[in-house]
């Protein structure tokens, strides 16, 4: 009999959906609860009670939190398609690159605000430029060569809910002028099977962000709409 396996999460969230890609990968079947997480489950507290935020997988009773931790976990766990790579240099290259995508990029992309402040885009700009720069070193499909790995999980984000926020917010600066390698891999990744499984619906993501651009200067609407979002990471606070 196999082992149960939960996933706690919220369709919303960037950080859940590297989970369920994960999963997905390995074609390991498993239990979605959908958590409200402005009145957050008895059993998230328990299972998370460090940081009390999604995701976390329960694989036989065993909590595990943080959504690349649990990436790990299940390439450990589960055998079929790798998502790190065999050989160690490489698979420290995709922790450095997976870690700078949570710790630089995607911090300087959220700061990006509807005004499209120039310093904020360039700051943007300049970190997604080394993911451009390495896409085009390796010259390959997705940055775990043919097929997806750890960091296009990671990028999940950049890949799908950007372009998104772009729209919502009225700006762009993710253009296949600026980023002609990362846009392609952007449209392979989310067209790939076991990634677009798992995407929110776009009308409602592009819904909340027009919502939540609209209400920037409501602070308790606000807090309340980034709640629904969820959080992956301890660098990251926030999902939107």
């Amino acid at each position: 009999m196999a082992d149960p396996v939960k996933l706690y999460g919220t369709v919303l969230s960037a950080y859940v959906c590297r989970a369920k890609i994960a999963l997905n990968m390995k074609g390991i079947k498993y239990e979605n609860i959908e958590e409200d997480l402005s009145n957050k489950s008895a059993d998230l507290l328990k299972y998370n009670p460090v940081h009390k935020k999604v995701p976390v997988l329960v694989h036989n009773g065993n909590p595990i939190s943080e959504s690349l931790v649990i990436v790990e976990y299940i390439d450990d766990v589960w055998k079929g398609v790798p998502i790190l790579p065999q050989d160690p240099y490489e698979r420290a290259v995709a922790r450095f690159l997976a870690k700078f995508i949570d710790e630089k990029c995607i911090p300087v992309i959220k700061a990006v605000g509807s005004n499209g402040d120039e310093q904020s885009i360039a700051e943007a700009c300049e970190q997604l430029q080394i993911l451009e720069n390495e896409l085009k070193v390796k010259g390959t499909k997705f940055f775990g060569g043919d097929n997806i790995g750890l960091v296009d999980i990671a990028a999940d984000f950049i890949a799908y809910w950007h372009a998104i926020r772009e729209e919502a917010a009225g700006i762009k600066f993710f253009t296949a002028d600026k980023f002609p390698k990362l846009t392609k891999w952007a449209d392979d990744f989310v067209n790939c099977q076991v990634v677009k499984s798992t995407l929110p619906p776009r009308e409602h993501m592009l819904a909340f962000y027009m919502k939540f651009f609209g209400k920037a200067n409501d602070e308790e609407s606000y807090r309340s709409d980034v709640d629904q979002l969820g959080n992956g990471s301890n660098v990251d606070q926030h999902q939107w």
